[in-house]
């Protein structure tokens, strides 16, 4: 494989996977080379990233890699982050936040297995509005995050505490995320939850 795609292939890799970022000894299995030259690549690219100026950065976490925004550039993603959007949740966003809250901690990739869709936006939009924040990493390959509610989650719905989540009722497994989902949906309702009444907090970063 010729350097430049080996770097393209890491480069999406990276993008793909979020914070949960990869060792060199993944990257190297998923392309299919070595250890060294997988190094390698990560060291260019991410001089290369700094050289042009570029929006992303390669930083090193916890034994791994993840793409990271240029620092020089939080001004602008505060501002963003500050922003009053006039948006209600979106249903993934809502499907996502059911997951969590009934099934917490709970990781990226087990979230999208129950949803059967990638929910990558719809986990960042959760815990920019300090409803879903991280709490750990799973004692598996690669320590992927794990997720759970927050108080502000509690605060707003009214609850003392998370045994205080309506209870579904018993259906066959196929069907409780609907249930679930549905439960919430109703919460939401009664609160009219929208986007711009919940005050924007600055992502948690997850404890090495």
């Amino acid at each position: 494989m010729d350097f430049p795609r080996l770097k393209s292939i890491i480069e999406g890799l990276l993008f793909m996977v979020g914070d949960e970022g990869l060792s060199t000894k993944q990257l190297a299995e998923l392309t299919d080379q070595d250890n060294g030259i997988v190094l390698e690549a990560l060291q260019e690219l991410r001089a290369e990233l700094e050289r042009q100026g570029r929006g992303l950065r390669v930083t090193q976490v916890a034994g791994g890699y993840r793409l990271s925004t240029n620092p020089q550039h939080a001004v602008y993603f505060e501002r963003l982050a500050y922003t009053p959007s006039r948006a209600s949740l979106s249903q993934a966003a809502l499907e996502t936040l059911s997951i969590v809250a009934y099934r917490q901690p709970i990781t990226r990739v087990d979230i999208e297995e129950i949803r059967g869709v990638k929910c990558e936006r719809a986990l960042q939009s959760l815990v920019a509005k300090d409803l879903v924040e991280a709490v750990g990493r799973a004692e598996v390959i690669g320590r992927p995050i794990l997720y759970g509610t927050t108080r502000s989650f509690l605060d707003y719905f009214g609850l003392a505490g998370l045994e205080a989540l309506p209870e579904p009722s018993a259906l066959d497994p196929e069907d409780m995320l609907d249930e679930q989902t549905q439960l919430l949906f109703e919460k939401l309702d009664q609160q009219q939850l929208t986007i711009d009444e919940l005050p924007p907090q600055r992502a948690h970063e997850p404890e090495e």
